[in-house]
């Protein structure tokens, strides 16, 4: 019967060579063996679609990363731009005043470094000045206060000067105003 030492509900003799659990991994073990050779390749061709799904993930999320980066950097810029062309527009008046004391001659000693120093610190920045006598009329950068015809011009063209125009990089902050000729 059994031995004090064994346990009731185990028989009393197993033959560890007569296990059904061990005969069964001896048969997963053998059609592992067996097929080991199409299911690494399944499984290889598994792995490589999964990576290849990955890396195309990767590079999607790296140009998209790039194109936000720019988005950021133009959007920045374009920011800059309006800050500086507002700032600007609101000097115009004070380059105006200092245009015409030059004309009257009346920029002098400490007020003539001054002025220059502003009109070079605007320059600086971006800010150009245009329209001047003989400049061909162009209804885009140019606001036309007088009209003439004379024999002396052989296109509409500036002949007179009453504020300069100023652009700051290539876009119109303040047209020039000007009286133009026509020829007869």
């Amino acid at each position: 019967m059994s031995s004090p030492d064994q346990p009731q509900d185990q028989p009393e003799s197993v033959d560890p060579a007569v296990d059904p659990l061990d005969a069964e991994l001896a048969e997963l073990q053998e059609s592992l063996a067996k097929n080991t050779d199409t299911e690494s390749d399944a499984d290889a061709d598994a792995l490589t679609r999964d990576l290849d799904e990955r890396t195309a993930d990767l590079q999607r999320l790296q140009a998209e990363y790039a194109n936000y980066r720019k988005r950021v950097d133009r959007d920045r810029e374009a920011s800059r731009d309006l800050a500086v062309a507002a700032v600007l527009s609101e000097l115009l008046p004070v380059l105006d005043d200092i245009g015409r004391a030059r004309t009257h001659g009346e920029l002098e000693g400490g007020f003539k470094l001054v002025g220059e120093s502003l009109e070079a610190t605007v320059a600086r920045l971006g800010l150009e000045t245009f329209g001047e006598v003989g400049e061909a009329f162009d209804p885009m950068v140019h606001e036309a206060i007088a009209h003439s015809h004379s024999d002396e011009v052989t296109a509409a063209t500036c002949v007179e000067v009453f504020q300069p125009g100023y652009r700051f990089r290539d876009k119109v902050v303040r047209p020039a105003r000007v009286a133009v000729a026509e020829p007869e």
